[in-house]
């Protein structure tokens, strides 16, 4: 674990990817329960929840999105965009700290 502001860094970068990541998971099971008709956005709470998450994912999934088209009318980009993250922020951020640790001293 890096330390020093190299750690802080660390935590700062580390903690805004779980940010995303928790945005992206709910931004999915909401659109879920709305396609389902379980909640509705008619409720004034929903629809703004569901607007702050759409603002926050939709620059996210949108490169996704150009590149990989829906497939029977599913939107895989999430999954792609869930893994890509998942996988900067376990294998290539400890590293990319690390370099900085050692090059700060």
């Amino acid at each position: 674990m890096p330390v020093g502001i190299a750690g802080f860094l660390y935590f700062v970068v580390d903690g805004l990817f779980g940010i995303i990541i928790l945005a992206l998971v709910l931004s999915a099971i909401l659109s879920w329960l709305v396609a389902f008709n379980i909640i509705n956005t008619r409720n004034r709470a929903v629809y703004m929840i569901l607007d702050v998450l759409d603002r926050i994912t939709t620059p996210i999934l949108a490169p996704f999105r150009a590149i990989i088209p829906p497939m029977g009318g599913l939107d895989i980009s999430f999954i792609v965009a869930f893994l890509v993250i998942q996988g900067i922020k376990i294998y290539l951020l400890p590293p990319a700290f690390l370099t900085l640790q050692q090059l700060i001293g």
